[in-house]
């Protein structure tokens, strides 16, 4: 009988067990055509739990373990694998990364396709070294699922695992100016009374690191990654002090604990949007942004944004193949429908996803749908390849925007 997802978080959120949680991208399954047979898992993360894989002296050196799927109730002989080559006569060209292999092609829930973008579980299990024995697996079905997990752990995003354990001490924060890590007195003091603002945050960003000169793909992907941060390290400035204070009783703790993981949530499905805008306003697509973010087309609709404008989209003078929508999605896989009935007027809806590549036949029903993926260029070879050349990046976007004036 199909285990529940509750009753499987209980069973292995105990110190026995510490998991990497990760959205399979397009290059684990085999919806791309990588052909790299297995999930990527972060060299350093295995080597920790499986430290005979640390081997540099021998080529490409594996190890064998148990791996059960439970949410599809499949179980398999896995080999963990170190593909070292590069230190082995091929040092330009030779790869230096870690896989889980020998799934059994598609037949592996963890493999197929239609699971690119899903949310999963890699729940290690340990000896008393600290080394795994074995591994269960949970690949979330759909977002109820997803949303059980990140409100257990926060937000994931696409192409960044996270390891996390019942016990897990907080890695050292980062110290050098290469990231966005925020020291205590560059924390405004209006802050640590009241949390700043997603746009507060962005804007911390980019006058750290400012990023104007490069492409709107690469503006937004590298600002994304920045802006987190600046966020931990707030998040750490204003609830560290009240959490070693300690807590008179378990429910002030938990209330606690919700409060930071719903705010990590809210910055995490705002985000995206957020930068979007600021990349707009920078390349001059708004003019009024109060009348293109989040404006009304219809009444109880509000899509993220319209192009040139509402009033625009409002006036019947105006033609709908000269108006664009976008809708904006971190990930898409269960909430690309969420758009198809926003803006009645425009056919083709624009949708711009960070998510790591999808199956061909999910994009299939989209183009079905008239939806029209927008994905940033260092994104796209994640995609299958049937799919890539169907694919808008952010910037071709922005061009066509800025083409409507022009018509």
């Amino acid at each position: 009988m199909q285990m529940e997802l509750s009753d499987w978080v209980a069973e292995v959120s105990n110190s026995d067990f510490i998991w990497y949680v990760k959205r399979l991208s397009g290059n684990d399954t085999l919806a791309n055509g990588s052909h790299q047979a297995g999930p990527y898992i972060p060299k350093d993360f295995l080597f920790d739990i499986f430290p005979l894989l640390n081997r540099k002296e021998i080529k490409n050196p594996d190890l064998w373990f148990d791996l059960y799927v439970d949410s599809h109730t499949d179980c398999r002989r896995i080999r963990a694998i170190w593909y070292n080559n590069k230190f082995h006569g091929n040092p330009k060209r030779g790869r230096d990364e870690a896989r889980l292999t020998n799934f059994g092609g598609q037949d592996s829930p963890l493999l197929d396709p239609e699971s690119t973008g899903a949310l999963s579980v890699f729940a290690f299990e340990l000896d008393s070294n600290r080394e795994a024995v074995s591994c269960h697996v949970w690949v979330c079905r759909h977002e109820t699922e997803e949303d059980f997990i990140e409100n257990r752990i926060g937000p994931v995003e696409p192409g960044a695992g996270k390891v996390w354990s019942s016990d897990e001490v907080e890695k050292q924060r980062p110290t050098d100016r290469s990231s966005c890590w925020l020291y205590p007195d560059e924390i405004p003091e209006q802050w640590l009374e009241k949390f700043p603002t997603g746009m507060e945050i962005i804007q911390k960003t980019i006058d750290i690191k400012g990023a104007l000169g490069i492409k709107p793909d690469s503006r937004l992907v590298k600002r994304r990654q920045y802006e987190f941060e600046v966020f931990r390290s707030v998040e750490e400035a204003v609830e560290l002090p009240f959490i070693k204070k300690g807590f008179a009783n378990l429910d002030d703790f938990i209330l606690k604990a919700q409060s930071i993981l719903q705010r990590r949530k809210a910055r995490s499905g705002r985000s995206l949007e957020l930068h979007a805008k600021r990349i707009f306003l920078e390349e001059g697509l708004i003019e009024n942004e109060d009348f293109t973010h989040q404006p009304e087309s219809e009444k109880g609709k509000r899509p993220d944004f319209l192009f040139p404008s509402e009033k625009a989209y409002k006036s019947k003078s105006h033609l709908s193949n000269r108006l664009k929508m976008l809708a904006v999605k971190t990930t898409c896989k269960d909430r690309w429908r969420q758009i198809l009935n926003e803006a009645d007027r425009i056919k083709i809806k624009h949708l711009l996803t960070l998510q790591e590549g999808v199956s061909e036949n999910q994009f299939a029903e989209m183009v079905k749908a008239k939806v029209q993926l927008v994905v940033p260029t260092p994104i796209i070879s994640s995609f299958p390849k049937n799919v890539r050349p169907h694919l808008q990046s952010f910037e071709s976007f922005i061009r066509d925007v800025r083409s409507l004036s022009l018509r």
